[in-house]
C-alpha cells in the first residue's frame, strides 16, 4: 500500500495540541537561547551572545551550553565588553585552548574581531540581514547571505580568518545549498517576537522567517510529511517552512522549539515504539504510524 506521504487534514490541530502540552520551561533550561535570554536587557549584548552561542550550537545541548559558559569566563566575563575591546593583534589569543568539538579558540576570536568591525559600521546585526533582504532579488534566503558574507573574512582586509573560519558561515546561495541551521536559528531568537524567543529585530517580520533545520526537526519533519526531500538542504527548509506557514502565515516558524525539542528530549523515539508513540498527538500523522494500529 502506497502511503500519501503529505500532512494529514488533521495535521494543525494535531501540532497545536502537542505544543499546548510540550513541557517548555523544562526543554528551555537545556536550550542555548536560555544562555542568550540572559543578556536581553540589551540589544548589542545579546546578538553577541546570540551569535556566540548559535555558532556554538553544535552537539548536544548539555555540551553547548558548558561550551558557551567556558567562552564567556575565557573572555572575562563580559563578552560585550570583551568585543569592545579586541585590536588586530589579540584576538588570535585572546581565548587560550578554547575547544568546542571541531572549533577553536583563534576561530573564535576571529568571530569576535568582526564583530568588533561590524559594530563600529552598524548599531545593530540586523542592519547587513536588512541590507540582504532589500537587494535585488532579495527575501530572507538573500539577507542571511549578506550576514554571512559580513561575519566572515573581509576581501582586502589584511587581517584573514584562521583556517576553516569562513566555512562556520555558509549562505543558502552557495552552491551546496546549506540548511544554515546555526545562522537561521540566530535570526530566529533575534526577529521572533514571541516567548522564548528575543524579538530584538524590530524591522524584520516573523513572518519571513525560515525554520532552523537541524537533524531532529529534518526527520521529524519529513516523517509529518512537511517535506519529500531525503536530505536537509535549503529547499528543504523552504519546504518545511511553507507547510508551516499553511498553519500560522504570520508566525511559520512558531512550532520549530517544539519540534526541535521533541527530538533532544527522547519524546521522539525515531522508531515505533507504542509506550513512547502512544501520547503523541502528532502520531496518527507520522509516516511510521500511518495506517498501522497503535497496538
Amino acid at each position: 500500500m502506497v502511503i500519501d506521504h503529505r500532512p494529514t487534514a488533521a495535521f494543525p490541530e494535531h501540532l497545536r495540541e502537542l505544543a499546548a502540552r510540550f513541557p517548555l520551561e523544562r526543554s528551555l533550561r537545556e536550550d542555548p537561547l536560555s544562555c542568550v535570554r540572559a543578556y536581553r536587557g540589551d540589544r548589542r549584548s545579546s546578538e553577541i551572545a546570540g551569535v556566540f552561542a548559535s555558532t556554538l550550537a553544535i552537539g548536544n545541548t548539555t555540551a553547548i551550553r558548558g561550551a558557551f559558559a567556558r567562552l564567556v569566563a575565557m573572555a572575562g566575563g563580559d563578552l560585550s565588553a570583551w568585543v569592545d575591546g579586541l585590536d588586530r593583534s589579540a584576538w588570535r589569543t585572546s581565548l587560550g585552548g578554547f575547544r568546542h568539538r571541531w572549533l577553536r579558540g583563534d576561530q573564535m576570536g576571529y568571530l569576535g574581531w568582526r564583530l568588533h568591525a561590524l559594530y563600529e559600521t552598524y548599531d545593530s546585526l540586523e542592519e547587513p540581514f536588512l541590507e540582504g533582504m532589500a537587494s535585488e532579488g532579495g527575501g530572507f534566503a538573500a539577507g542571511l547571505d549578506h550576514l554571512a558574507h559580513a561575519l566572515r573574512s573581509q576581501p582586502g582586509d589584511r587581517t584573514r580568518g584562521p583556517p576553516g573560519y569562513d566555512h562556520l558561515f555558509p549562505s543558502p546561495v552557495d552552491s551546496a545549498r546549506s540548511p544554515c541551521k546555526r545562522l537561521t536559528l540566530f535570526v530566529r531568537w533575534m526577529a521572533r517576537r514571541e516567548y522564548p524567543d528575543l524579538g530584538l529585530w524590530t524591522r524584520v517580520s516573523p513572518a519571513d522567517l525560515r525554520i532552523p533545520l537541524d537533524q531532529h526537526v529534518y526527520w521529524i519533519a519529513y516523517h509529518l510529511g512537511l517535506t519529500q526531500r531525503k536530505s536537509k538542504s535549503w529547499p528543504a527548509v523552504e519546504d518545511v517552512t511553507e507547510s508551516l506557514r499553511r498553519i500560522d502565515p504570520s508566525d511559520p516558524v512558531k512550532y520549530d522549539f517544539v519540534l526541535c525539542h521533541t527530538g533532544i528530549s527522547g519524546d521522539c523515539p525515531k522508531e515505533r515504539d507504542i509506550a513512547v508513540c502512544g501520547p503523541c498527538s502528532v502520531r496518527p500523522d507520522c509516516l511510521l504510524w500511518r495506517g498501522r494500529r497503535a497496538s
